[in-house]
């Protein structure tokens, strides 16, 4: 079953998380049981909080990535660019529709 993880935060320095973001995604491409995909939300209400969905095949290989020294390490230098804690919530993906 598809799993997401939701990671609510704000930052005043979205730039340098979207650089850390990438640079994250580009050293640790062709690694097997990462993400998926991953959607990243501005809310437009609060113009400094955003909201990231990443996907994964399943539970199981979310808490493999999430265990991983890596994931740590990017997840502690993404909290330093907050200006609050991230929050997380797992979801089991009940359905999934694409409209074309």
């Amino acid at each position: 079953m598809k799993f997401v993880q939701i990671i609510d935060f704000e930052t005043e320095r979205i730039d340098e998380m979207r650089e850390l973001a990438h640079e994250t995604q580009e050293r640790l491409a062709g690694r097997g049981g990462g993400p998926t995909r991953r959607l990243v939300l501005n809310d437009r209400g609060q113009a400094n909080r955003y909201l990231v969905v990443i996907e994964f095949d399943s539970y199981e290989e979310a808490m493999r990535n999430s265990d991983d020294p890596e994931t740590t390490k990017f997840a502690e230098q993404m909290a330093a660019l907050c200006t609050r804690p991230p929050s997380f919530t797992d979801c089991d993906v009940l359905e999934m529709t694409d409209f074309a």
